[in-house]
Parts: C-alpha cells; structure tokens; sequence
C-alpha cells in the first residue's frame, strides 16, 4: 500500500510546508490524447504572458523555494527547485514537450501554479515514502545517470522504507527507478509549496490535479492535503 508523510524533525524546521498529495492507482497512462496536448500548449502561452519580463526569483512561490533550499545548505542558483528549473526551460526556449498523459497533468499544473509537481512510479517502492533529512547513507540513482549517488547529511530527500531515495534536494530531481512511465499504474503524486498562503494554492493545484487525472487518465485517487497537525495520508 501507499504511503507519505513528513518527519516531524523536517516539519520542525519547514513549518510552513503544505503537501497536496494524490495516492493513485489503477492508472491507465497513455500518449497524451489532443485535447489534452492542447490544453498544455494553451497553458504554456498563458505562462508566458502572465510572467513577461518577471524574472522568475521573484515569483513568490519559486521564491520561498529558494530560501527553503538555502536552509538546508543548497544553492538554489545551482540545483533549482522542479518548478522553477520547468519555468526556466518554457522561458528561455518557449516550450515544453509532451511526455505522456500523466506527466503532462504534472507539467501543466506546475506552471500554472510555479509549485513542484510530481509523479512518484510506486512498482519500486516499499512501505511509507518520507520527506526527511538525509543520513548521507541512502542510495539514489538520477534519471538521466546510470551510477548511485550518496546524498549530503543533512539534505532534504524523498525516500521509502529500504533508505531508496526517489528524491534528492526536495524538488530538485528524481531517481531513475520513480520516474513515471507509460505503463505506470501505481504512484504518488506531490505538489508542495513553503509560502505564506501556500494552502490555498496547494488545494486549487490538487484540485486541478484530480479533475485532469479523471478526465484524461482515470484510477482510484486517495487526495490529502498534509502539513503541521497532519502529517502522513495512507
């Protein structure tokens, strides 16, 4: 079974911290269908109007994201949050390329809201996957190399019960074995933000998240919203 939470030592540190979270399963993932590459591509072009010249570190939600990574000892100029990093590839080259159905649900929601979003493939995972601080002996394979890696003490990681790491730096980038694929039919899915108000943005990007999930994917969703006072959904 599925499961998330935040380690209350984290939750200590980040007490701003909101979790929309989607436990998904029965997934049937697909090439995107044209409405839904459509819908993309007009989100895209609204993105850019609305952001203009605005450089993206003043965008309040990337932002907080900055401050968050420079709390725990990153540089956010160097490994930058998955929202920002999306931003920047759609601002500098005016587009972002199709995937599938599920990843660009992701994709769509991160940009019209500049929160991170992600899709966590479950085949791999076991037990309860935590957002915690690192111990520097967890392993972690990224998506595009081939060798594990050992996170930094004290980093910020996603990781399940037998210290597999399918995040590292928060939501800097994930691990070859999450990756959401075309045959996925189990994940999580995460959106979080670290700004003041960051709830009510969560719950309109989970919203929108559920009511795109349904339409073009379909499955058996299991939504929360997770923070101080609730800090785990199974």
């Amino acid at each position: 079974m599925l499961a998330f939470r935040y380690h209350p030592d984290l939750l200590e540190r980040f007490p701003l911290v909101c979790g929309g979270v989607i436990l998904a399963q029965e997934l049937q993932n697909q090439p995107s269908p044209t409405d839904l590459q459509d819908a993309f591509l007009a989100e895209q072009r609204a993105v850019l109007a609305r952001v203009g010249a605005t450089p993206l570190s003043e965008i309040g939600s990337l932002a907080a994201w900055r401050q968050a990574f420079r709390a725990f000892g990153v540089d956010p100029t160097k490994y930058r949050s998955a929202a920002e990093a999306l931003l920047r590839r759609l601002t500098k080259k005016g587009d972002i390329p199709s995937i599938s159905a599920l990843v660009d649900i992701c994709n769509l929601v991160s940009i019209r809201y500049a929160l991170p979003v992600a899709a966590f493939d479950g085949r791999a995972l076991q037990g309860t996957v935590t957002v915690r601080f690192a111990d520097g002996t967890e392993s972690f394979t990224p998506h595009d190399l081939e060798l594990p890696e050992h996170p930094e003490p004290g980093e910020v990681i996603f990781s399940d019960e037998n210290n597999l790491v399918v995040a590292r730096r928060w939501c800097w980038k994930q691990s070859m074995e999450s990756l959401a694929r075309q045959d996925t039919r189990m994940a999580i899915i995460t959106t979080e933000a670290q700004h003041e108000g960051g709830r009510a943005d969560i719950e309109a990007a989970l919203g929108d998240l559920l009511g795109l999930l349904q339409n073009y994917i379909g499955g058996q969703f299991q939504p929360g919203v997770l923070g101080l006072g609730q800090p785990i959904i199974r």
